[in-house]
Order: structure tokens, then C-alpha cells, then sequence
């Protein structure tokens, strides 16, 4: 780890230096994923309510499953645009097995729908193990095609909808993609994948890189995966919509954005996917970011690393949410 650290970005090393740590020495340890929970709930229970924003206006919608249970998708609008607007739909970060408000993260959802001029719609997908995959993904393609349907009562455009997860939230939206595609619902204009958990393999080298074990330590990854697919972990019984790293017809996807970072254990199945999707002739913007850790952008916000990646990703989504 100490050589790990001094390879940093200073800014980004200083970031992780402030932060607490696991006893394994990363920032994330996931042999007790219900105390985890518990540990999170705690902290954000002293926080204080952060103040309503005036410039966007934030309505929850509960669209109903087959089951009877609710899907809850979450949409922050930029306040007093009345037309139509593109839409983001938004799978969080957590590992698939952590994060079940949307509203924790109010200020990142309100700045995402203010810069890019759209309708952001946060998915609370259902986490592992309680709901194993593609539980997570038949809700992103739910809350996806409801978008779309209802594209005139949400004042959304329904050719101008993308799709965009972060960490385990990759997943769940690399999947949506595949289903939307595989189903023939109305095109995604986009996707982006950030730093994203694919592959339930880990099989890539960066996998097994004890430098790249910053966030999280490659055993944690492999719990994640152990609660999102059961005993099917292992085994060759996993359907691209439970991983999508195992598809191997990308053909058709929508123009994809793949950001990654130098040291993060997932860096690796991020690249391959993106070489995968560029030959199924999709076109793929790539980004490898020197010196990072997995999701700088969150831990290290304010770096300079942080706001050269917000900018590029930023442009691709302007450019492909209004054309």
C-alpha cells in the first residue's frame, strides 16, 4: 500500500490520507455487508438535513413491479423548464449489495440535472444478496422504459434518454442496455460506465494487483459478486444480464462512454469491455486516468483529476442527451 500511495496523484493522496480505513487498509470491507449498512446509516443519521436547492424541483415516482412491490426512481429537474428534456438515468455506486436512498446523494443528482440540462432519474435498484441478479437490472429496465412511455407526463424526451452507472451501479446499467436492446424498446442515446463492476470472473490482471487495492481489496469484490449471484458464482450458469463482462454479442449498444483508473482491481474488465464494444462497431469513448484510485471523482472531488474527468465526461453526455 505505501508504494501505492506515493504512485498517487498528490491530491488524490492526500484524499485518502484523510480518510478513515478499513482494518485491511482500503477504504471499503465487505465481509459484513448488513453492519456496513448499519455503520452508514449511523453516520448519515448526525448528519444534518442539507437545504432544499430552488433551482431544481424533486418528485419521487414508485412505478409498480409485477410482483405487486414498487420500484422507487427519484427525478431532480432543473426548476422552471417546462419543455421537454433529455433524461439520465442513474445506477449509484455500492458494490450492487450497498445504497438504498437516493436522496443521500441530493447534491450530486441536483449538479449532474443543473450542468447537463436534463432530467436526472436516480434508480433505487434493489441490492444483493436480498434480491439476487438481474433483480437490479429489471429494474433499471423498468424504470427505463417507464421514462419512456410516460416520456410526455415527465415532460422528457423519450429519443433522448441515457443510461449511466457508477462502480456496481455499472452493471445494472451495462445490463438495462443489453435488455433494452435484446427486448426492442426505444434506443438509449447513450451509456456510461464508470469505473464499472462487470465481471464476476476476475479473471483480468488488475484483479490480482495488490497496488490496485486502494477502495477495496480484491476479496471484497468477489464477496459482492458472491451476494449478487449465489451459488451461481463460479460456475458457468451466469447470464450477461446478471454480469454483463460475460456477453459476447455487443453488437447495437448505444455510444458508450468508459471511464477507468490506473489503480482500481476493476480497471481492467472496464477496458476489455470497451475494446469489446469498439469491435462490435459501437463507438466507445475511453478514458484511463493515470494516478487514480477507483471513483476519484467522489473521494477526491474538488482535485484537479476529479474536475478533468467531470469535464470530459460531461461534454460526452451533452453531446449525445442533445445532439
Amino acid at each position: 500500500m505505501p508504494g501505492t500511495i506515493d504512485a498517487l496523484d498528490p491530491e488524490l493522496a492526500a484524499a485518502f490520507a484523510a480518510m478513515p480505513k478499513a482494518a485491511n487498509g482500503t477504504l471499503l470491507e465487505l465481509s459484513d455487508i448488513p453492519g456496513l449498512r448499519a455503520q452508514f446509516r449511523a453516520a448519515r443519521a448526525h448528519l444534518a438535513p442539507a437545504p432544499a436547492d430552488p433551482r431544481v424541483t424533486i418528485e419521487t415516482l414508485r412505478i409498480p413491479r409485477a410482483d405487486r412491490t414498487e420500484l422507487e426512481v427519484v427525478l431532480y429537474r432543473p426548476a422552471g423548464a417546462e419543455h421537454a428534456l433529455p433524461a439520465l438515468v442513474w445506477f449509484h455506486a455500492g458494490a450492487q449489495v450497498l445504497g438504498d436512498d437516493a436522496r443521500d446523494d441530493d447534491a450530486y443528482h441536483t449538479a449532474l440535472a443543473l450542468d447537463l440540462g436534463c432530467v436526472l432519474a436516480a434508480v433505487v435498484y434493489r441490492l444483493a444478496p436480498e434480491t439476487p441478479a438481474p433483480g437490479a437490472a429489471e429494474d433499471g429496465y423498468l424504470a427505463y422504459t417507464h421514462l419512456a412511455e410516460h416520456a410526455v407526463e415527465h415532460r422528457i424526451d423519450p429519443h433522448r434518454i441515457g443510461l449511466a452507472g457508477a462502480s456496481g451501479g455499472g452493471a445494472p446499467a451495462a445490463a438495462t442496455a443489453l435488455m433494452v436492446r435484446d427486448r426492442q424498446a426505444v434506443r438509449p442515446c447513450s451509456l456510461s460506465l464508470l469505473y464499472p463492476m462487470l465481471d464476476d470472473r476476475l479473471e483480468t490482471p488488475s484483479s490480482f494487483e495488490a497496488v490496485s487495492e486502494v477502495v477495496f481489496a480484491r476479496p471484497d469484490i468477489r464477496l459482492a459478486w458472491a451476494a449478487v449471484l449465489g451459488d451461481r458464482l463460479d460456475t458457468g450458469d451466469v447470464h450477461p444480464y446478471s454480469a454483463p463482462g460475460r456477453a459476447t454479442d455487443l453488437a447495437d449498444l448505444p455510444d458508450t462512454f468508459v471511464a477507468v483508473a490506473q489503480f482500481d482491481v476493476l480497471r481492467d474488465e472496464g477496458i476489455d469491455f470497451a475494446r469489446r464494444l469498439t469491435a462490435a462497431g459501437v463507438p466507445v469513448d475511453l478514458h484511463l486516468y493515470a494516478r487514480a484510485f477507483h471513483a476519484w471523482d467522489r473521494f477526491a472531488a474538488t482535485s484537479t483529476l476529479a474536475r478533468s474527468f467531470e469535464q470530459t465526461w460531461h461534454t460526452f453526455l451533452r453531446r449525445n442527451l442533445h445532439g
